[in-house]
C-alpha cells in the first residue's frame, strides 16, 4: 500500500545515521558526494511510496536515483541495510507500533515458491 513520505525528520535522521558507515571523503575531482541523508531519503521514498525510479521527486532533500541505488547495493552487500531494518523493526516492536495480528507476508518473491 502506498504511503506518504517527504523525507526524514531531524530526529529520524539522527537515529538512522548511527547505523551508516562514515561518509566518504571528497574525491579530488568531479562532483562532491551527495550526503547520505539525501540518498537514504530517496531509498526510503521508493520503498514507502512504491514508485518507479523515474518518479522520484527532485529537490535538496533527495538524491539522484542512480546514486541512491548504487549506495543501496553497497549497504545491502556490507550488511548495513539489514542492521537498519532490524533496529527499526525492534524499535517499532518496543513502541508497540506493530499489530502482528494484521501482518501479512507477500510470497510472490519467495525463493521457495514453486517453479511450476
Amino acid at each position: 500500500m502506498a504511503g506518504k513520505f517527504e523525507g526524514l525528520t531531524d530526529e529520524q535522521w539522527e537515529y538512522i545515521r548511527y547505523f551508516l558507515p562514515a561518509e566518504p571523503e571528497k574525491r579530488g575531482q568531479g562532483m562532491p558526494h551527495a550526503p547520505f541523508r539525501c540518498k537514504f531519503n530517496t531509498i526510503a521514498y521508493v520503498a514507502i511510496i512504491g514508485c518507479r525510479g523515474c518518479d522520484i521527486p527532485t529537490g535538496e532533500q533527495w538524491g539522484k536515483r542512480t546514486t541512491s541505488h548504487r549506495w543501496l547495493g553497497k549497504w545491502v552487500n556490507d550488511g548495513t541495510w539489514d542492521r537498519i531494518k532490524a533496529h527499526l523493526l525492534g524499535a517499532a516492536e518496543l513502541a508497540d507500533a506493530i499489530d502482528w495480528d494484521r501482518a501479512s507476508v507477500d510470497g510472490s518473491f519467495s525463493p521457495w515458491k514453486s517453479r511450476g
